[in-house]
Order: C-alpha cells, then structure tokens, then sequence
C-alpha cells in the first residue's frame, strides 16, 4: 500500500509533525511506501528521512515571514489563498495531519485549532502581537472556521488526537467520526536508569508561553523547589532566568530528554493551551509521575493518583509541587506511569490506523468538491 501523510513544515520534529513521522517509520518497517508531503523541510530531516526510505516532497514556499513561527506563518497563507493542492499521486491512502495545506484525503487528523491556541497564548505575547491579534482576531476565527470546513468536506473521515480536541471542531458543528491518540515511540522513551537520582523537577517552556505558566513555575520554584527547564525561552522574564532554583538547559535531544525524564523526582507541565500534550506521555514512558491540570489533553492521559496528580488551580498546582517535593511519593508510581504510557506507542497506534486504512470503503478516490 502507497500511504502519503501530509504535514505541517518539517522544520521540526516535535509537536504536530510528530504523529506523522513516527507513523510514517513504523508503516515503512511494516512494508507500506511512505511518502511525505510539507510546505517546506529542513535538510537535516530529509537526509534522516532518506535513510529510511521515506519520500519528501516539499509544495510551499521555502522561505517564511514569520521565522519563529514556521507553521503560523503557513497557516495563515493557507487561511488567504484556499488552494488544494494536486501534487499527490498513486498514493492508496492520503493522511493530512496539516492545519497549513488543503487536499483531498481519505482521512483529516484534526490536532487543534490556531484560533484557540493563540487566545489562550495571548498574555505571554510580545505586544506588538497582541495589539495584532486583537484587531485580526475576529476575521481570524472567521477564516479558520471557514477552512475548517473546507477540509472536512475535502476528507472522507475527521479524526481528533483527543477527546478535548474533538469538543473543539463539535462546537463549530464539525462532524467527529473518531478518535485517535498520538503515537509514542517507546523504545526511546523509557527509564534509562532504577535508581533516579530525583533531586529536582523537570519542566518544559514552550514559544510563548504555550507551555510553561510562568508565575506558577516561580512560585514554586521560590518554595524551595529545584527546578531544571528545557525547551524555548525566547519569552521568558529576566527574573525567571537568574531565579537561583531554575536551571535552564535550552533545547535537548530525545536521548538526554530521556535522561532528564527518567531522573526527575516528577514532570510539572503548567501549560496554557495543550489539545494532548506530548510531555506528559513522553514523561510517563520514563517512569516518571506528571503533575499537571485537570483540563484538556494532559487531563486525558495522566490518572490522578495513579501516575501523577492533577490540580484545578494554580494554587493546588503549587501545594502539590510543595508536597511531592517535600515528602516524595509511593514508588510503585513509577511501574504505573510505563503501564499507562505503553497504550500511547506507536506500535499499538499503528494499529489503528492499518485498521482504519483496511477499510475497503474508505481507500476510493477521495471526495471531489
């Protein structure tokens, strides 16, 4: 079977790519020609790709306006110019996971919308962004749903990577026909040690605040809490940077992301906007509890009580922070959290998408509209 995912630009591999690319490698293992399709790639993605015998073909333009935001940035050329693309050939099944290119397809994977993300970014934004999104924010949410539509109407099934997810495009009357989780490759996410050393909480800062509540992490981190930090922190407050419990250790591989995981007393995720939340999984998979929100994708996958705890407020978020760090917690914890992180990998994922593409009805030529 020909199977071509389309994605949002492969400048990364984190994030919405991600389901595509781990999908993509076990389709490859089991036999299927993979192609991808992007607006753009960086080079050293192609070569990794290119070991693997996965096809890439890029159909956008090779530069951005917006640098730090590559998939905004192409997003909101593809809310202007609703263009379906036709580069796609002899593929048996067409997956699209992209907010940022409309095509025919036999499924749409529906991983969240631009619109809500950005309105629950907005405080962490430069200002010049917010009085931007301010005065756009109407034709915004206008042209998104417009496009959404467009795309459901071009995909003879809509899948959502959650059940919040799900809620979200059902508010804007989007028929759901299922649900899929994103797939995690647990043969990289996993302890790499037995006996952590667990003298500090690990947590992740995303672009804009996305992920990474900056107030809660200070709070916390000012109660005597040892924090360390990885990700983005191009936003961050000065003040935060210099805090003598944070240690900041910018962008890491998955290898050392394994490292810090497995080692962690626990992962604190105090994000902002997060429709499934690779963290909290990817932490799990390690061993290792997540102490988050019970709202949203992470309230989905971690199980209070069982492999992390979830707080209704920032204020229960800090308690928990201060008590965990302080009085540690029942180690039989970590068994729980690779039991509940094994349903997420991308071999049981796989599954369900051969499931999904063996369907005879579904692998006709995708709706012409």
């Amino acid at each position: 079977m020909n199977v071509c995912f389309i994605t949002d630009p492969l400048v990364t591999t984190m994030g919405a790519v991600r389901p595509a690319l781990l999908l993509a490698r076990e389709f490859c293992k089991s036999g299927y020609d993979v192609t991808l399709i992007t607006p753009r790639f960086d080079g050293k993605i192609e070569k990794a790709l290119q070991t693997e015998n996965i096809h890439l073909k890029a159909v956008g333009p090779k530069f951005s306006f917006i640098r730090s935001l590559p998939t905004f940035d192409a997003w909101a050329r593809c809310l202007i110019r609703h263009k379906t693309i036709d580069e796609i050939r002899n593929s048996d099944a067409i997956i699209n996971t992209s907010s940022c290119i409309m095509a025919r397809a036999h499924v749409y994977y529906a991983q969240g919308l631009m619109t809500r993300t950005l309105d629950d970014m907005l405080l962490m934004m430069p200002l010049h962004y917010k009085c931007a999104y301010h005065l756009l924010k109407l034709s915004l949410r206008v042209l998104e749903r417009s496009l959404v539509k467009r795309v459901r109407d071009l995909s003879k099934l809509f899948i959502a990577n959650s059940t919040f997810c799900a809620s979200m495009y059902k508010e804007w009357n989007i028929k759901i026909d299922a649900i899929i989780n994103p797939p995690l490759d647990c043969s990289l996410f996993k302890p790499v040690t037995s006996k952590p050393t667990a003298d500090y909480v690990l947590t992740h800062f995303g672009v804009y605040g996305k992920e990474g509540k900056f107030s809660s992490i200070k709070a916390i981190a000012d109660a005597g809490v040892i924090i360390k930090v990885f990700g983005n922190f191009s936003s961050v407050p000065k003040p935060l940077i210099k805090h003598f419990n944070i240690e900041f250790l910018g962008k890491v591989s998955d290898e050392e992301l394994a490292s810090l995981y497995s080692n962690a007393l626990c992962t604190l995720f105090a994000f902002n906007h997060e429709p499934f939340g690779y963290i909290p999984v990817e932490s799990m998979a390690c061993g290792t509890p997540v102490l988050t929100y019970e709202k949203q994708g992470p309230s989905e996958t971690v199980i209070n009580g069982k492999t992390g705890w979830l707080a209704n407020t920032d204020m229960e978020l800090f308690d928990l922070a201060v008590n965990v760090w302080k009085k540690g917690y029942d180690p039989n914890i970590r068994s729980n959290c690779r039991e509940r992180a094994s349903m997420f990998d991308v071999k049981e994922i796989s599954r369900e998408w051969i499931k999904v593409l063996n369907v005879r009805s579904l692998l006709k030529v995708p709706p012409k509209i």
